[in-house]
Order: structure tokens, then C-alpha cells, then sequence
């Protein structure tokens, strides 16, 4: 099911012993479009609130009615993982660490979503420790959701709107549509969905991405609201408008 990434953010973390913290933002694959972490923030409980990465290969099923993730991973075990630096840049090198300590398999081995899997729970049993050192693509990177929210959006003939929000599926982590915030360019505006195959770059130096849409197409499509997605036809109904 597709599930909104502001949504998401206001969830408590729950560790098999104890909460872990608040999910604050997402660091996402720029090549395949897809989460690879939470941000969690542990102010609450550890030294500094130093931040801390979970992958989806920890997560559970979500209680979306109580805004809770359950994390297959004790307090302690998160405490003692590879620190990362608030400013520290995230690298293969510490990557390599973090599925090590986990003792997960890496999902840059192999060419799909997952590495070797469509999704990431096959992962934490996989023990595909081999090779773990190996460098991803140097043009692999990744990226955050909340520094790209606010970019200003490029279309063919002028520009419309900015991103407010992103779209994931919550079985593979993959983002397939962005919501589109047009109310500060247009009378009225709304929020509407764009795919994400629309977007030709993202312009970082600028912050905006740039589409290969008509700002008309844009105005009209899908309107977003997050329980629509609860309905299969609504996704067919995306896919149709943008040809897909």
C-alpha cells in the first residue's frame, strides 16, 4: 500500500524492549528512488541525541492507528551501533559497518530494488556478508527527504508549485509518485501527484527539480489525499493519467 513520508514522520519507533525515538526524516537512493533509513531522533535517551540510522530491513508491520513502527532491535543494541556524527557525511565505509553490526545482507549486492530482493525483510536472514566491502555506484548517493522538501518544480513552460511531501510504498520502500504543492503559484491551487519517472533532474545547487510536464498537466492531476491510496483503484487511476 502507498503511504505518505510526512505521515510516517510523526511515528514512534518501538524496539522490541523499549521506544527507540521519533522518526525525523529519510534518507533516500537518488538513483532508485528509494528509502534506505530513518532518521530517528533519541533525545530523549542517548548523550546528545546523536543520530541514528534505521533501515527498513529492521521494521515491522506499522499500527497505523496508533502512529507506532515496531523495530526488530533491542535499546541497547541501537545504543552500541557504528555512531554516526550529526554532520558526519554518510559513507560506503560506515554503510559497511552498520549491515556488519547487524549482521544483514547488503543491498547494494545485486541489481534489484534490494540487492538481490523486490524488498527489504529478506535482508536481516540473508547472510550475504560476502563481498560487503565491495564500493556501490559512485553515482549512487543518498539523499534527504526533509532538504527536498520546498524545492521549487521546473516544467516545460514555467515553473509550479513545490514539493510538500513523497509518496512510498510501504512493502518495498520505493518513492513512485511526489506530492506537488501549487498554492503559492495558483489561485486556489492544491495539492496534486506527479510521477516520479516525470523527473528529468534535481537541481541541487538551485533547489528544484525539474520535470517533463506542462504546468496544465500538472494542474490537473491525481489531488492528493492519503486515504485515497487506501482504495487499489486510485493507484490505477495515477498510472493511467501519466500513462504509466
Amino acid at each position: 500500500m502507498l503511504r505518505s513520508l510526512n505521515e510516517i514522520n510523526r511515528f514512534k519507533l518501538q524496539g522490541i524492549d523499549s521506544e527507540i525515538g521519533l522518526c525525523k526524516d529519510f534518507l533516500f537512493d537518488d538513483e532508485f528512488w528509494v528509502v534506505r533509513y530513518m532518521v530517528i531522533d533519541t533525545n530523549k535517551w542517548l548523550p546528545g541525541g546523536r543520530k541514528v540510522l534505521i533501515s527498513p530491513i529492521s521494521l515491522g508491520d506499522p499500527d497505523w492507528d496508533t502512529y507506532q513502527f515496531p523495530i526488530n532491535l533491542t535499546k541497547k543494541g541501537v545504543e552500541a551501533s557504528p555512531q554516526l556524527e550529526e554532520h558526519q557525511p554518510l559513507s560506503h565505509k560506515y554503510e559497511a559497518e552498520l549491515f556488519k553490526y547487524y549482521g544483514y545482507g547488503a543491498y547494494w549486492m545485486g541489481d534489484n530494488l534490494w540487492g538481490t530482493y523486490a524488498h527489504p525483510t529478506p535482508l536481516a536472514d540473508a547472510g550475504v556478508l560476502e563481498g560487503l566491502t565491495e564500493l556501490k555506484k559512485e553515482d549512487r548517493n543518498l539523499r534527504s527527504v526533509k532538504e527536498l522538501k520546498g524545492y521549487r518544480i521546473h516544467a516545460l513552460d514555467k515553473d509550479l508549485g513545490h514539493i510538500d511531501d513523497f509518496i512510498v510504498g510501504d512493502d518495498n520502500w520505493r518513492i513512485p509518485y511526489i506530492v506537488i504543492d501549487t498554492n503559492n503559484w495558483l489561485p486556489g491551487g492544491r495539492k496534486v501527484l506527479i510521477s516520479r519517472n516525470s523527473i528529468e533532474s534535481v537541481n541541487w545547487g538551485d533547489r528544484s527539480i525539474t520535470v517533463n510536464l506542462g504546468c496544465r498537466k500538472i494542474e490537473n492531476g491525481p489531488e492528493f489525499y492519503p486515504k485515497k491510496f487506501a482504495d487499489p483503484k486510485f493507484e490505477r487511476e495515477i498510472r493511467q493519467y501519466y500513462g504509466e
